[in-house]
């Protein structure tokens, strides 16, 4: 997650305080106390780590210890009001058990990554001192219509070490500022765009590398990963994210086929570099928009994004969502998905991006049906304008559906 609950002690702490109070009556009050939990932060692609890590413990199972995890996915994607990131939001959470013989994918021990130090996206610690909060309130009185003598607040500032106050609320702790921290992020858009772009081909190329390595590809002989993947499931901060930013690695695969991109500039000169990055852009749209890619995009995205239309962002469930969608999809379409490959692109801004690939059990069928997304989406409740902002600036005083408690397994309404 990158929505913690607590600055110290993970999310993670507090799902097992849920779920003891849940199984407690049946398996006992200390059935989880020999479970060992831990969060993974890093942007969007966190609870990628996190399954990437359960992977590699489960994986040492024997008969005498057989290892099973749970990786547990929860985000709240909110951007401030009016912001270019706002139409993107959304919220949801999910879990995926590992375990040594699944029945729905089955992962390979190679994973192509990217690592780079960028500031496309982040939540910082906004640090404000006591004296413009304190000036700032008394604005707030004058445009009420209050009368505020000249000098007041830095009389007021004088006095706060010897006021009563100073062992309340903001002041309690004797510093000069606050520290806030607030959900909404500071992000660059396009920047952000960029780095997913850059992250993603330097990933699919240490996979392609990688897979050279270990025997699984060879390119005098083997087929394109990219035709090899029957799927390709993608991070998707947005529906559409997808089709704009995989015709990187699509025309990494196809160059002879597609030509050459721009050349990158030598330069470190800010508007070569605009000029070149404006350059790529026309490129890559021009990809986008052959037939070839058009049909490629079709067959093996166009499915993961179904769900995210729906919902929208999910940060570290995002492309999880994008996996669910694409399986639901075909499972009403009937399609054959039997021993097939996927190919699995996770970002998280900072940035980093992982690179695998998954294979399809044949037992898919038998978990996916039990999901219903989409007819669980189908029957969420809709909200006004009124009601969204209340929700988003925390002043709505009710709850918007009536809250439900388990009973004896069955949900009822309190």
């Amino acid at each position: 997650t990158e929505s913690a609950l607590d600055g110290a002690k993970p999310t993670a702490t507090y799902i097992v305080d849920m779920l003891t109070q849940r199984y407690g009556e049946r398996y006992g009050t200390d059935c989880f106390v020999n479970c060992d939990v831990v969060d993974m932060t890093f942007a969007c692609i966190g609870a990628v780590d996190a399954l990437h890590t359960t992977l590699d413990w489960v994986a040492r199972s024997t008969e005498e210890d057989e290892r099973v995890g749970i990786v547990i996915f929860s985000d709240n994607a909110k951007y401030a009001l009016e912001s270019s990131g706002e139409y993107t939001q959304g919220a949801g959470g999910g879990a995926l058990l590992v375990k040594q013989y699944p029945r729905l994918l089955e992962i390979p021990d190679c994973i192509g990554v990217s690592t780079t130090p960028v500031h496309d996206f982040f939540k910082p610690r906004r640090n404000v001192s006591i004296h413009s909060l304190i000036t700032n309130v008394m604005q707030l009185a004058q445009e009420t219509g209050q009368t505020v003598k000249k000098g007041l607040v830095n009389r007021m500032i004088k006095h706060l070490p010897e006021s009563t106050v100073r062992k309340l609320g903001i002041f309690a702790h004797g510093e000069n500022s606050i520290s806030i921290h607030r959900d909404e992020p500071i992000f660059d858009g396009q920047f952000s765009n960029r780095c997913y772009q850059i992250a993603v081909r330097q990933a699919f190329k240490n996979f392609v590398k990688k897979s050279q390595s270990n025997g699984r590809y060879d390119p005098e002989v083997d087929e394109r990963f990219t035709e090899q993947w029957s799927r390709i499931i993608m991070h998707l901060p947005y529906a559409f994210q997808a089709k704009r930013m995989f015709p990187d690695v699509f025309r990494h695969d196809r160059v002879d086929k597609i030509g050459s991109p721009p050349e990158e500039p030598q330069s470190k000169d800010a508007e070569v570099i605009e000029a070149w990055e404006k350059e790529m852009d026309i490129y890559r749209r021009a990809i986008s928009k052959t037939e070839e890619y058009i049909e490629f995009h079709a067959s093996r995205i166009e499915k993961g994004q179904r769900a995210s239309s729906l919902i929208g962002n999910q940060y570290t469930g995002s492309i999880f969502l994008a996996l669910m969608s694409t399986f639901e999809s075909d499972l009403e379409e009937n399609s054959n998905l039997d021993d097939c490959y996927f190919g699995l692109c996770g970002y998280g801004s900072g940035a980093k991006a992982k690179v695998f690939e998954a294979k399809v059990n044949p037992q898919w069928r038998e978990v996916v049906a039990r999901w219903h997304l989409f007819e669980r989406l189908a029957g969420r409740m809709a909200i006004d304008q009124v009601t969204y902002e209340n929700l988003h600036k925390g002043t709505q005083d009710n709850s918007v559906i009536s809250p439900r408690r388990r009973c004896h397994g069955r949900l009822k309404t309190l």
